[in-house]
């Protein structure tokens, strides 16, 4: 519950939601402070997973 209020989730909002809507807003809101040392390009992305064609 403490993390959901440090989320300003209402507990109306959370009857809406699952715990692993939650685990993934707190996941990403913990993302926001990291670094990433490289941004992926689109050429990256099409190496990656094909040019989709």
């Amino acid at each position: 519950m403490l993390r959901c209020a440090e989320l300003n989730l209402s507990d109306s909002a959370l009857s809406n939601m699952t715990m692993g809507m939650v685990y993934d807003m707190l996941i990403e809101r913990a993302n926001d402070n990291e670094k990433y040392p490289y941004k992926a390009t689109q050429e990256d992305i099409e190496r990656f997973f094909g040019r989709g064609d």
